[in-house]
């Protein structure tokens, strides 16, 4: 074998292999962890976490005593100072107290630093409330984030059986296609020999075009789902094979007990109340006294031999009698905190009505499927009756065509009504707080 001939054949290998690779067939699960660790939207809200995580940590870090270095140079002739960086330094002497030298003294110059520690002994509360509101808030966020990739999951499954909803319509758009084609070829050779109207011929024309329109919208929709597939996954539009059948496996009969313990926008709001409260009492402690302690050491020199050192220990009280400031915020702390309890009922009450919805959503989707399966094995079976009557001459076009448009029409009640149950399963489970279609992270 020639190396054009290997080159030619390794590159169809490579080409082939990543065919394979990009066909391979995706399921709901894979779809949906998909979403989760690519999505955007996603990670922005990891990234949002991960800031309540720091800020939290700020938090946390209050109660930590704070070290402040300075360093200062400085020169001038104002009397105050002059006399007060010299005293600093250790070099005042007897003819620094002349008055003419303590009215006009010389420019003097002078460098040096501090180190200084200070430390709250006592804060009214403010720094363990705020500690706390933080956590809070950080894992109110956590919840949150959770609530959101499972909205997410939610919405994978919705863009994926509508996917394979559109695929099976356009298999039986096909179908008719190629069902009215057979009969227009019948019915022209039966013109052709006078046996029967060309009306029917032109109706059947008719038929036909109707279905063509049937298959440029059912097209457009099926691009427009592998499209929103592809933007909840965050990939582009998914051209692959989907593995996991429109029809569940199993039927569903919710439990009438079935909670809403594990929803993490239960969870988000009970914590952000927890945060409010924290906030309430850090807002009180603004009035209440407040204890520190400060040491520190200083040095300035005048030059490197000449110069004073000395060192300070304080421990001090610092009470806001009245403040209208900081009474303003204590009510509007109040007045949140408040408005976090409101939310976290309403949210609770909103859960329960969401799973009351979802369990009466399976059942009637339920009840529409076998309902449509019935009806579509009538229809077939009137439409071969009926069609063996036409081909005999026994029965006008009319009622085949009735008979094709009842198909249709049960088809189409199967296609919405499994759509509306595996739909209506996310839905339950998003409201109850269970997996979507049993996925975990």
């Amino acid at each position: 074998m020639s190396i054009k001939n290997k080159r030619v054949l390794v590159w169809m290998l490579v080409v082939g292999t990543g065919f394979a690779a990009a066909q391979e067939p995706l399921t709901v699960a894979a779809a949906i962890r998909k979403a989760w660790t690519d999505q955007a939207g996603l990670k922005a809200g990891q990234a949002m976490v991960e800031s309540r995580q720091a800020e939290a940590e700020g938090y946390r870090d209050l109660r930590l005593p704070t070290l402040t270095l300075k360093a200062q140079g400085v020169r001038t002739n104002e009397p105050m100072m002059a006399f007060g960086i010299k005293l600093n330094q250790a070099r005042i002497g007897m003819a620094d107290f002349n008055p003419l030298t303590l009215n006009h003294p010389d420019p003097i110059g002078a460098y040096g630093g501090s180190v200084v520690v200070q430390q709250a002994l006592y804060t009214g509360g403010r720094i363990t409330a705020a500690r706390r509101a933080g956590e809070y808030m950080a894992q109110a966020e956590q919840a949150s984030q959770e609530r959101r990739k499972q909205e997410t999951a939610q919405l994978v499954v919705e863009a994926y059986f509508g996917t394979q909803v559109a695929e099976q319509a356009l298999r039986w758009v096909d179908d008719s296609r190629t069902w009215i084609q057979g009969m227009e070829d019948f019915v022209g050779a039966r013109v052709n020999q006078g046996l029967m109207l060309e009306s029917e011929l032109l109706r059947l024309k008719a038929s036909h075009a109707q279905v063509d329109a049937q298959k440029a919208d059912v097209v457009r929709q099926l691009r427009l789902a592998r499209s929103g597939l592809g933007l909840l996954t965050g990939s582009g539009p998914v051209e692959g094979p989907l593995a996991t059948p429109l029809e569940p496996t199993a039927s569903v009969a919710p439990e009438t007990g079935q909670g809403t313990a594990f929803r993490g926008d239960l969870v988000a709001s009970d914590l952000q109340a927890k945060a409010a409260h924290e906030g309430t009492v850090a807002a009180k402690g603004n009035m209440l006294p407040e204890v520190g302690l400060e040491v520190g050491a200083g040095t300035l020199h005048h030059s490197w031999s000449e110069k004073g050192n000395w060192t300070w220990a304080a421990v001090g009280v610092k009470w806001k009698v009245f403040s209208a400031p900081d009474l303003a915020k204590a009510k509007a702390a109040r007045a949140q905190e408040r408005a976090a309890s409101d939310m976290r009922t309403f949210k609770q009450q909103q859960a329960d009505h969401e799973v009351r919805v979802a369990k009466e959503a399976i059942v009637a989707a339920q009840a529409r499927f076998a309902a449509a399966k019935s009806a579509l094995a009538a229809a077939e079976e009137s439409k071969r009756l009926r069609e063996a009557r036409h081909r005999e001459g026994l029965a006008p076009l009319i009622e085949v065509l009735d008979a094709d448009a009842a198909i249709q029409g049960a088809r189409t009640l199967i296609l919405q009504s499994l759509f509306e149950l595996r739909i209506s399963r996310a839905g339950l489970d998003l409201a109850t707080g269970n997996p979507i279609e049993g996925v975990t992270p």
